[in-house]
C-alpha cells in the first residue's frame, strides 16, 4: 500500500495498492521533489473515468513502469472531483499548450509546481501517433537532467501566460434584451434540427442551455426557443443516452444521434436533467392538460428522480457522485456498457415469445448499435401502437434480468455542489408531481450537508464519505449550488431555516470569493491554498460555473430578503454574461438563464394561510411553484410567521388564504383565486 491508503476519495483508494509510490496533493509533495531534485508527475482523474482505469491498468499497475517512476519522479495523484481547483489550473495549461484536454490528465511539474510538459492518456506502447508512456517518461527525465534551464524557461513562460488570462468585462452593465436575443440567435445557428442538441459528436446534454431556452420562452413567448428545448429533450429521452429500463442519463453520447452513450452516470447530469424535464413539463402542461410531449417530460423527470434516490442515495442521506461506465461482462473482464447493452439472443433468453416485440420497441438489431452485436436500448420513432401493459411487463422482466448482472461500481463520495443540484431537482420534482418522498429525500441530503459539511463558521467542506468529512475546502460552485438547493427547498417546504442557511453560504461568496474592486468571482476563496494561479472561469462545463451559479443564488436571495447588497453583487457578476452570452451562448447557458430572471424581476410571491396543511393554502402554494415566471421565488407560511421576510405584513384576505405578487418594487392586488395566480405567473 502507498500513501493513498488513508484517503477518503474512492478514486485515490483505487490506486492505493499500485506499485507506484503515489502521494496525495500536498505541500509535502513539492518539498520532497525539491530535496530529491526530481520533477513531479501529476496524474488527475476520477473514479468513473474509463480511460483513467485503462491507463492505471496498463501503466500504474505495471511493476517496471512503477519502478521507473519511483526512481526518477515524485508522483502525485489527484481526484479532480475533490480538487477541482487543482484540476482547473493545470487543465487550463494543458488546453492552452495543446488545444485540447481530458482525463486522465498527465502533467509534469517543477518542484515549484510549475508545469512544463502535458498530455492526457498515454498508451503502454506507441500507437496512433502517440508515444508510449515510457517514452514520455524517458524524454522528460532526459530534459530534466540535461536541459534544466530550458525546462525552467518553459515553465516560467507558461505560468506568466496563465497569469495574463484574467477575465475582463464591464461590471456596471447587465445583459439586456439585445444580448439575450443575440444569444438565442447564436444557439439557433448551432442547433441540430434533425437530432436535437448542439454541435456534433460527442454530444453532451445541454442542461443549462435548455433552462435558458425555457425561461426565454416563458418571458417572451418565443416559440423557437421552446421548440429547441422540446425537441432536444425528446431526442435525448428516446436515445440510448437515457436508460430506458432504470431511468437516468449517461454522461454523453459518442455519436450525434444520442444512440451510443459513454455509460458512466453522473449525479450532476441527472440532477440537472431531472430539473430540466420537470421545468419542461411545467412549461407544456397548462392547467393540468397534457399532451404527448409533456407526458414524456413528466415520465422522464420522475424516472430520473427515482434513479437518483434508488441508486445514488447513500446510507447517510446524501447522494453518491457516479456510477462507473465499466462493469464485469460475466467473464471477469471489465467492459464499458456491459451492464446496459443487449443482444437479440439475450432478449430471447429473458422474454421468450415477447423478444421480437421488445427488439422492435427498443431498436435492438442483429447487427447491433454498439459493439460485438450488442444494442443500447432506445425508443425509435415508428408506426403502430404498442400495448402499454405488455411493454411494462417487458421492461420489468428485462430490469429484473439486468439486476442479476454484475453492477457498475459506485463512487460513494458525496460532493457538496452536486448534492445542492440534486436537492433543488428533487424538491421541485416532488412538489410538482405530488411526491412528498422526493421532497423528503431532498431534505435528507440537505440535513447531511449541514451536519457534516458545514463547520461552526458556515464554511463548506467539498466532500464527505461514509459520514466522514473530507480534507478539502469547498470551492465557489459548492457554496453557490448548495445555496441554490437550499433556496429551492425553502420555497417548496415553507421552512425558512433553509433561506437562513443559504444566506450564511452567500455571505462567504461575498466576503471570500468576490473581488471587492471589480465584483468578479474566483473559484477558490481568498484564504484557500495558493496555486500557481487563482482559478476563475465563468463558463459552464458539465455543471453551471460557480460564477453564474453564485449570481443566480444571490439574485434569488435578494428577491427573498430585499437585500440591495446581494442584488448588486448578482448584477455585477452578470456583467460577464453581457460580454460572453452573444459570443458563446452554449457555454454560459446558466448565466443566460439567470439574466432572464433578472429581466423578469424576478417576481416575489408570498403565500399566506392558516397553515401549509390547509387545502386552500396548499393549492395556492403549488400554483405558485408551477408558475413559469423566470426565477420567481416563493415564500409560504402563516401571516404571523417570521420564517420569511416576504411574509411580513401579509394578512389573510377576507379570512382566506391569499397570494401576493411583487416585482421591481411594485405589488399586484393580492388574490385568493388560484386561477388568477396562475395567470399572473405564466408570463405569456
Amino acid at each position: 500500500m502507498n500513501r493513498l491508503a488513508h484517503e477518503t476519495s474512492p478514486y485515490l483508494l483505487q490506486h492505493a495498492d499500485n506499485p507506484v509510490d503515489w502521494w496525495p496533493w500536498s505541500a509535502e509533495v513539492f518539498e520532497a521533489a525539491r530535496k530529491a531534485n526530481k520533477p513531479v508527475l501529476l496524474s488527475v482523474g476520477y473514479s468513473s473515468c474509463h480511460w483513467c482505469h485503462v491507463m492505471a491498468h496498463e501503466s500504474f499497475e505495471d511493476q517496471a513502469t512503477a519502478d521507473y517512476l519511483n526512481e526518477h519522479f515524485v508522483s502525485v495523484k489527484v481526484d479532480r472531483e475533490e480538487r477541482p481547483d487543482v484540476d482547473a489550473v493545470y487543465m487550463e495549461a494543458v488546453q492552452a499548450a495543446t488545444g485540447q484536454g481530458g482525463w486522465p490528465m498527465t502533467v509534469f511539474l517543477t518542484p515549484d509546481a510549475e508545469p512544463f510538459y502535458f498530455g492526457t492518456y498515454f498508451p503502454p506502447a506507441p500507437r496512433h501517433g502517440m508515444p508510449s508512456f515510457r517514452q514520455v517518461l524517458e524524454g522528460v527525465r532526459q530534459a530534466w537532467d540535461e536541459r534544466r534551464d530550458e525546462v525552467g524557461e518553459v515553465a516560467g513562460k507558461i505560468v506568466r501566460d496563465l497569469a495574463q488570462r484574467e477575465i475582463s468585462y464591464q461590471t456596471d452593465r447587465v445583459p439586456g434584451e439585445q444580448e439575450l436575443a443575440q444569444a438565442l440567435l447564436g444557439l439557433t445557428r448551432e442547433y441540430d434540427p434533425q437530432r436535437g442538441g448542439f454541435g456534433g459528436a460527442p454530444k453532451f446534454p445541454p442542461s443549462m442551455v435548455l433552462e435558458f431556452l425555457l425561461r426565454h420562452h416563458a418571458r417572451t413567448g418565443a416559440e423557437g426557443a421552446l421548440q429547441m428545448a422540446q425537441d432536444t429533450c425528446e431526442r435525448m429521452a428516446r436515445g440510448g443516452i437515457y436508460d430506458q429500463l432504470g431511468g437516468g442519463f449517461a454522461r454523453y453520447s459518442v455519436d450525434r444521434d444520442w444512440v451510443v452513450p459513454h455509460f458512466e452516470k453522473m449525479l450532476y447530469d441527472n440532477a440537472l436533467l431531472c430539473r430540466v424535464y420537470a421545468h419542461l413539463w411545467r412549461a407544456t402542461a397548462r392547467g393540468g392538460a397534457a399532451d404527448g410531449r409533456s407526458d414524456l417530460a413528466r415520465r422522464v423527470a420522475l424516472e430520473t428522480a427515482d434513479f437518483l434516490v434508488r441508486e445514488l442515495r447513500t446510507t447517510e442521506g446524501g447522494f453518491a457522485s457516479a456510477l462507473d461506465a465499466d462493469s464485469d461482462d460475466g467473464t471477469g473482464k471489465h467492459v464499458e456498457g456491459a451492464y446496459y447493452a443487449w443482444t437479440p439472443e439475450q432478449l430471447r433468453e429473458t422474454l421468450q415469445g415477447d423478444a421480437d416485440l421488445a427488439a422492435q420497441y427498443f431498436g435492438v438489431t442483429e447487427e447491433g448499435t454498439f459493439e460485438h452485436g450488442q444494442s443500447v436500448l432506445q425508443l425509435p420513432q415508428q408506426e403502430g401502437v404498442f400495448d402499454a401493459e405488455l411493454i411494462a411487463s417487458v421492461k420489468d422482466r428485462l430490469l429484473e434480468k439486468r439486476a442479476q448482472r454484475p453492477a457498475p461500481g459506485r463512487d460513494d463520495k458525496v460532493v457538496a455542489a452536486w448534492n445542492g443540484l440534486a436537492i433543488a431537482a428533487l424538491a421541485e420534482t416532488g412538489a410538482y408531481f405530488g411526491r412528498p418522498d422526493l421532497v423528503e429525500a431532498a431534505v435528507g441530503a440537505a440535513d447531511l450537508l449541514v451536519r457534516v459539511h458545514l463547520d461552526d463558521h458556515a464554511r463548506l467542506a467539498r466532500t464527505s464519505k461514509d459520514g466522514r468529512v473530507g480534507p478539502n475546502a469547498g470551492v465557489l460552485e459548492d457554496y453557490a449550488d448548495v445555496a441554490e438547493g437550499f433556496l429551492a427547498l425553502a420555497s417548496v417546504t415553507g421552512e425558512g431555516v433553509w433561506l437562513d442557511f443559504a444566506g450564511l453560504l452567500l455571505d462567504h461568496v461575498l466576503s471570500r470569493f468576490t473581488d471587492p474592486g471589480s465584483g468578479a468571482l474566483y473559484d477558490t476563496a481568498s484564504d484557500a491554498e495558493q496555486l500557481i494561479r487563482r482559478p476563475q472561469d465563468p463558463t459552464d462545463n458539465a455543471t453551471p460555473s460557480g460564477w453564474t451559479a453564485a449570481a443566480g443564488a444571490l439574485l434569488s436571495y435578494a428577491a427573498h430578503t430585499g437585500s440591495a447588497r446581494h442584488r448588486a453583487a448578482a448584477e455585477r457578476a452578470l456583467g460577464v454574461v453581457k460580454a460572453l452570452g452573444p459570443r458563446v451562448p452554449r457555454f454560459i447557458g446558466w448565466g443566460l438563464a439567470v439574466a432572464e430572471a433578472l429581466l423578469d424581476g424576478p417576481r416575489e410571491v408570498a403565500i399566506v394561510g392558516p397553515s401549509l396543511a390547509d387545502e386552500r393554502t396548499s393549492v395556492l402554494h403549488r400554483t405558485a411553484l408551477l408558475g413559469n415566471a423566470p426565477g420567481a421565488v416563493v415564500a409560504a407560511g402563516t401571516p404571523d410567521s417570521d420564517e420569511f421576510p416576504l411574509l411580513a405584513d401579509r394578512p389573510l384576505v377576507g379570512g382566506e388564504p391569499a397570494a401576493y405578487i411583487c416585482r421591481n418594487f411594485t405589488c399586484d392586488v393580492p388574490t385568493t383565486d388560484p386561477e388568477r395566480l396562475g395567470e399572473a405567473l405564466n408570463t405569456r
